[in-house]
């Protein structure tokens, strides 16, 4: 089994979530995060005052899927979460050891 952290932009969730249901993806837990990486944050101006943003908003998706559909989901994931532009995100692809479910144990 493997788990895939993705980090992607908000707007492209529910994109995503689709595509990824389409393939058999049951599961899903979605964090709201913030963060920086290139892109170096950007500057916004409110009634005038410029204010530095440092962290951007985006979106972490956490799946846990058997080896079978790893791929397939990270290829999903690329395709729609890609816009081209500096900061669409990351994707993760950890070895998951164990899962217990805490119901039935």
């Amino acid at each position: 089994m493997k788990k895939i952290e993705a980090i992607i932009k908000p707007f492209k969730l529910d994109e995503v979530k689709h595509a990824l249901n389409e393939i058999g993806v049951q599961g899903m837990t979605v964090t709201d995060v913030r963060g920086f990486g290139r892109q170096k944050g950007h500057v916004e101006y409110y009634r005038g005052a410029e204010y530095d943003i440092n962290f951007v908003p985006k979106v972490k998706i956490e799946v846990v899927l058997s080896d079978a559909i790893t791929e397939q989901a990270v290829s999903i994931i690329k395709e729609r979460a890609k816009t081209g532009a500096i900061g669409d995100g990351k994707i993760f692809v950890c070895p998951v050891e164990n899962v217990i479910r805490i119901r039935t144990g």
